[in-house]
């Protein structure tokens, strides 16, 4: 069967990940933990762009928890591999956000897919609160810029 290509549509962030030498076994095969790190950096990073930051949110006694993630892993990535993980935010409702992802290769193959779920909390007593209305609104602008430049 012949690996897909491409994400699909609709993802207007991504941010490239050189598979290091110590995410690899003995074969040269990127760990299935490291995905979810590549997911992490690729929202953190989703954040400073659109956001202002995961410190922003921090400094207003806010955190995000990750409840949920889920990995489908496609293709295997190998050491030195350059990869583009992309990232969207979607389904903004009350406390809860989710983000998904797309892993691929320099050459256009869909490594790996996936999702997180989130909440946001407060920091200090960690009950859920809605998401702020700064965030939602810069998450709303990214993603409707999405829609707007997809072909």
């Amino acid at each position: 069967m012949r690996p897909e290509s491409e994400p699909p549509g609709g993802f207007r962030f991504s941010t490239e990940i050189s598979v290091r030498f110590s995410e690899t076994d003995a074969q040269g095969v990127a760990n299935n933990s490291v995905y979810l790190v590549w997911f992490e950096v690729a929202r953190v990073e989703y954040l400073e762009r659109f956001a202002g930051g995961y410190q922003a949110l921090r400094d207003l006694v806010f955190e995000a928890l990750v409840l949920e993630s889920f990995c489908r892993y496609r293709v295997p990535a190998r050491f030195d591999d350059l990869l583009h993980v992309h990232a969207r935010c979607v389904d903004l409702r009350g406390a809860r956000f989710r983000y998904e992802y797309a892993i691929v290769h320099d050459d256009g193959t869909l490594m790996a897919d996936g999702w997180t779920s989130h909440a946001c909390v407060d920091a200090e007593t960690f009950k859920p609160t809605r998401v702020p209305g700064w965030l939602a609104d810069a998450i709303r602008s990214a993603e409707s810029a999405t829609a707007s430049s997809s072909s």
